[in-house]
């Protein structure tokens, strides 16, 4: 039961996706070279996460919308310039910044897991091996080094996205991570 000065936002299939990502990037980043039976494995979940969080933004419930927290770069640069003078306002969804980092993180993901299969493909591996198997050395190193690169960008986009979270915490005196456990955050 809960109490009436909190409201459920986050519904529980986008806390689930929320913490299965993290383990899933976790597990993947972690083991790339020394595991690689556990580093695709979680890069094929990560990849099937991305596919229900795609559809999840166009039919799940208010606030996992995409059409709720993408907005317009000019809202999400006002924002912005709000935070750093502290008087950025409350949003009881995600606040523009978010709903950009949520893209942008998408977005890394995406690249990291596609870029992924074509290097495990020019191994002769996974669903793009017919594809990408006998490539060249140059192009299969090529495409290990995009991959890298990724996720290493990915992974600077999630310190930004742990910072903003922290940063909007305190602001607005909101504990976020708990947010994203419950599913609730105050009235």
């Amino acid at each position: 039961m809960h109490d009436k000065t909190s409201i459920k936002v986050w519904d529980p299939l986008v806390r689930l996706f929320h913490w299965g990502l993290v383990a899933s990037f976790t597990l993947a980043y972690l083991s790339e070279d020394d595991w690689m039976d556990l580093h695709v494995y979680a890069g094929y979940t990560l990849l099937g996460l991305l596919a229900f969080r795609l559809v999840w933004g166009f039919i799940g419930p208010r606030h996992a919308r995409f059409a709720d927290f993408v907005r317009r770069p000019s809202v999400v640069l006002e924002y912005l310039r709000e935070l750093l003078v502290l008087r950025a306002p409350r949003y009881l969804g995600h606040n523009p910044a978010g709903g950009a980092m949520i893209v942008l993180l998408l977005l890394g993901l995406v690249l990291t897991s596609f870029t992924g299969l074509a290097a495990y493909g020019a191994e002769g591996y996974g669903p793009l091996a017919g594809w990408t198997a006998g490539q060249a050395g140059l192009g299969r190193e090529a495409m290990e080094e995009v991959h890298e690169f990724s996720a290493n960008l990915t992974l600077l986009l999630i310190f930004i996205h742990i910072a903003g979270v922290l940063v909007s915490s305190v602001l607005h005196k909101e504990n976020l991570v708990r947010a994203m456990i419950t599913g609730r955050k105050p009235r």
